[in-house]
């Protein structure tokens, strides 16, 4: 057996195992689960879950293995795609329907490149159409066709390029009896020429696979791109997204495989999208996922056996399967719940995450970085003072980054100076919750900032800290003062048909989540 310093837990990324040496950790390490099945589903267009519960794992799963006759790749938006799409705005004076456009053309040319490079031979003898297609990107690229999303920026900002290009080798293939002549003052009409011809080649195909083509890299949005402007980019990726994946996809008879693409976001950003008909697309075009476990039943969770598979992975068969966990944290819980027949220490570690498989990784890296020639890990070292800040300062920068989706670097600043006006309360209730909100508008104004859009108002305030889980409500029972009081967390009030649970305004108490107290200061215990 390694000991507890000796182990490897990873990459708290998923994107850093498609390279060749992590492939084969990473297939020992991953959960083949119902999740993973339903997003091999054909009506399955979008992949939903807060940060770190693997929503990269798996498309570079599916990316790194065939799965189901689906071949699978993975595409990242970049901050440089996102500048492209700016310029072209302010350039060509672009509404939402042209960003629809601009993605499905940027879309039909990752696909061309995925199904080129799986079926090449397949596909050689037969579709002139698709052939020709793929000569003048080619010839755009001087006979290296493999874009990524900024490549295929190039040939739409060219536009006019491009067209002329298509239009000649379509000639010389004899699929149009005429050049067509290009427009170069109407952006719009040769972005449609472009469009049109990827759509007839592709009713051409006669695929063997199923092609699917993950995008990655939505929930950052870059330094120097306006919110609104971001929100109008992604929402056209969506749009084209949903059409393509309902309308014309399934229009192409005749093949055996079928192509689809899937976006991975983030729940409030899905949110923020507002997709038509959107609370139906959640649930029937989508999957969420949830890696919630009760305490009860956390031995047969997906979340456990993640863990369990890492220390296995690392070990030979000394010791029973399942029992590795056992093996490595020998120690209870402090006030457990309940008696367990084996140890109940992992529910420590469900208690201070959110129940995500990054979160709990991470906590595992940490540990193994504060000790040293240990065989195990003992309760002591999950209680040290330098892992627990460690910890807690890895969940604020995940906080952050979420946080710069929607505001600037200074009002994260501003959002931390509400926590000091807590006075190192953990605990409170909604009069102290106010009266903190008040001391904090009170300070901006004293030093002339304007308070951000997320403190327009202290219940406005409130919901946002819920929806960060940077906060719990507490109710109690009405009908017994003795029960202990339930406990209400956004992750785990989270569902297919409520995607953006509300806070209680003037519950009982709020609570800051366990983790987070030492990077925020709040470590005064207040008693109920």
């Amino acid at each position: 057996m390694l000991r507890a310093d000796e182990l490897d837990f990873g990459f708290r990324d998923a994107q850093n195992y498609k390279t060749r040496d992590q492939k084969e950790k990473f297939n020992q390490w991953f959960i083949r689960n119902e999740a993973l099945d339903r997003i091999c589903l054909p009506h399955t267009s979008f992949l939903v879950g807060e940060k770190g519960t693997g929503k990269t794992a798996y498309s570079v799963y599916l990316s790194n293995n065939e799965y189901k006759n689906i071949s699978a790749d993975v595409k990242y938006v970049k901050e440089t795609d996102y500048l492209q799409f700016i310029s072209l705005k302010n350039e060509h004076h672009l509404s939402l329907s042209n960003y629809t456009v601009i993605w499905k053309v940027i879309l039909f040319m990752l696909l061309s490149e995925k199904i080129i490079k799986s079926e090449n031979n397949f596909l050689a003898d037969i579709f002139n159409k698709f052939n020709s297609l793929k000569s003048a990107m080619d010839e755009y690229y001087s006979n290296a066709f493999s874009p990524e999303v900024t490549e295929a920026f190039e040939v739409i900002s060219d536009s006019k390029t491009a067209v002329e290009l298509i239009s000649k080798h379509a000639k010389l293939n004899s699929t149009e009896g005429e050049q067509v002549k290009v427009n170069s003052s109407r952006f719009q009409t040769n972005l449609l020429y472009i469009k049109r011809n990827f759509e007839e080649s592709f009713h051409q195909l006669k695929l063997k696979k199923n092609h699917l083509i993950f995008i990655d890299g939505i929930d950052f949005r870059p330094t120097g791109v306006q919110y609104n402007d971001y929100l109008d980019c992604i929402k056209g990726l969506a749009n084209a997204i949903w059409d393509l994946n309902t309308d014309f996809f399934p229009s192409i008879k005749g093949s055996i495989g079928r192509c689809r693409i899937v976006l991975l976001t983030r729940p409030d950003i899905f949110n923020s999208i507002s997709l038509q008909n959107q609370n139906a697309k959640l649930q029937d075009n989508s999957v969420l996922l949830n890696w919630i476990t009760d305490y009860s039943h956390h031995r047969s969770s997906d979340i456990f056996n993640v863990t369990e598979r890492i220390l296995s992975s690392q070990n030979n068969n000394e010791i029973l399967e399942g029992k590795f966990w056992d093996h490595y944290f020998p120690w209870d819980v402090p006030n457990s719940p309940k008696e367990f027949d084996h140890p109940s220490s992992f529910l420590a570690f469900l208690r201070w995450s959110y129940h995500k498989p990054r979160d709990v990784i991470t906590m595992l890296d940490l540990l193994k970085k504060t000790i040293s020639q240990s065989k195990t890990f003992s309760l002591d070292d999950f209680e040290k003072h330098n892992f627990k800040r460690a910890y807690a300062n890895y969940l604020l920068g995940e906080i952050k980054d979420q946080l710069s989706f929607y505001y600037e670097a200074e009002e994260y600043e501003t959002f931390l100076k509400f926590f000091e006006f807590l006075n190192g309360k953990n605990k409170f209730n909604y009069d102290e919750f106010t009266q903190a909100f008040e001391n904090t508008i009170k300070y901006l104004k004293s030093i002339n900032q304007q308070p951000p859009k997320f403190m327009s108002t202290s219940n406005e305030f409130l919901q946002f800290l819920y929806q960060l889980n940077i906060i719990c409500y507490l109710e109690k029972s009405i009908d017994d003062a003795n029960k202990p009081p339930v406990v209400h967390w956004c992750f785990r009030e989270r569902n297919s048909a409520n995607i953006s649970p509300k806070v209680k305004i003037n519950a009982n108490s709020y609570e800051v989540f366990y983790g987070l107290r030492k990077a925020l200061n709040l470590e005064i215990q207040v008693k109920n």
